[in-house]
């Protein structure tokens, strides 16, 4: 199961993940308070969970440690589509088996799949959590 590792506050980057709020979030937005009367700088991070889009905010003092989940994205042959689920396998035989995403990923995929397309789909992983991300057709 992927894990996080704890990383303090000022080394986080826009662009990166993050846990707040115990939700998987990419950074969208970093501002850095000065410090105060009482010593510590702050910073204010807002993140959207990568998993369902919803936006999470938290403040922190800068030299505060916070968690980092590891994040993997992985490519799978599309092998089945039905019952909401997508059966998938990666280039070693391994199958992994994952809900149909909502909108239009998950559109792409039942379409390509009944029109008989060889799809390739992009996999994020993390915190025990899997979601496909993208689609393609393999050409």
């Amino acid at each position: 199961m992927t894990t996080s590792v704890p990383k303090q506050a000022s080394a986080f980057r826009k662009g990166g993940y993050i846990i707040l709020k115990e939700h998987v979030c990419k950074i969208v937005d970093m501002k850095t308070h000065k410090t105060g009367k009482h010593g510590h700088a702050k910073i204010n991070f807002t993140g959207t969970d990568i998993f369902t889009g919803n936006k999470y905010e938290e403040l922190q003092s800068a030299t505060h440690s916070m968690q980092e989940p590891e994040v993997t994205k992985d490519e799978y042959d599309v092998v089945d589509v039905q019952d909401g689920f997508v059966s998938l396998m990666d280039m070693e035989g391994n199958t992994l088996e994952v809900s149909i995403p909502d909108g239009k990923i998950g559109d792409e995929i039942k379409s390509g799949f009944e029109e008989g397309k060889t799809l390739i789909a992009i996999v994020t992983t993390t915190m025990g959590k899997n979601k496909i991300t993208q689609c393609r057709e393999e050409k």
